[in-house]
């Protein structure tokens, strides 16, 4: 598979440096974000990160209140996509993470199974850890708790705090999901169940 056929869910910065390195190398079909939020002096209208990039990419946004709406799911079938990966985003329930015929892949911040679930890398620099990383894994019903494809270690140095972690983890992390989708493309990606 040449191209492969990208349906694309993130929200925050974090998940911008995927979207960048992705759209360059694949057929992004269109992206699905969080809804515009009103915030700061005047409630003024607040778009997310992922969907200022789409707007000036020409890459069609979704923004679904309710991922489980059956128009939005209907939408996202028919455009036939190969893959959707999520970096930084909600839970996906089955009606969608089921759509595609190559699964659906999420980029997690931390070496799973350690610090599933929400704030991965505060959650790391609170407890002193030595070392993080990044880790893709096919999405299933639990949060966190799919086949994990690639992991990639990184030592958190002594004057890492949250903001130079982050800004490392989104690049490797980047790096990390172009590789998976290469690997799970061709077919030859080798998954490893999670340790309990």
């Amino acid at each position: 598979m040449e191209k492969p056929k990208i349906i694309f869910f993130g929200t925050p910065d974090f998940a911008l440096k995927s979207l960048e390195l992705i759209n360059s190398h694949c057929d992004i079909l269109c992206v699905v974000t969080s809804q515009d939020k009103k915030s700061g002096r005047g409630l003024r209208i607040h778009q997310s990160e992922v969907k200022k990039f789409s707007i000036i990419n020409n890459i069609l946004i979704k923004q679904p209140e309710d991922l489980k709406n059956i128009d939005f799911i209907n939408q996202i079938k028919s455009m036939n996509a190969d893959l959707f990966i999520v970096v930084a985003f909600r839970k996906i329930p089955k009606e969608v993470y089921s759509i595609p015929k190559l699964g659906t892949i999420n980029l997690h911040a931390s070496l799973l199974p350690d610090y599933r679930g929400a704030a991965p890398i505060n959650w790391a620099l609170i407890n002193n850890e030595k070392v993080t990383g990044v880790t893709t894994f096919f999405i299933n019903e639990k949060i966190d708790h799919g086949d994990i494809i690639l992991k990639k270690e990184i030592l958190i140095n002594d004057d890492d705090d949250f903001k130079s972690l982050y800004n490392r983890l989104s690049v490797i992390g980047s790096e990390v999901l172009l590789k998976t989708i290469k690997i799970v493309a061709s077919g030859k990606a080798k998954i490893q169940k999670q340790d309990e």
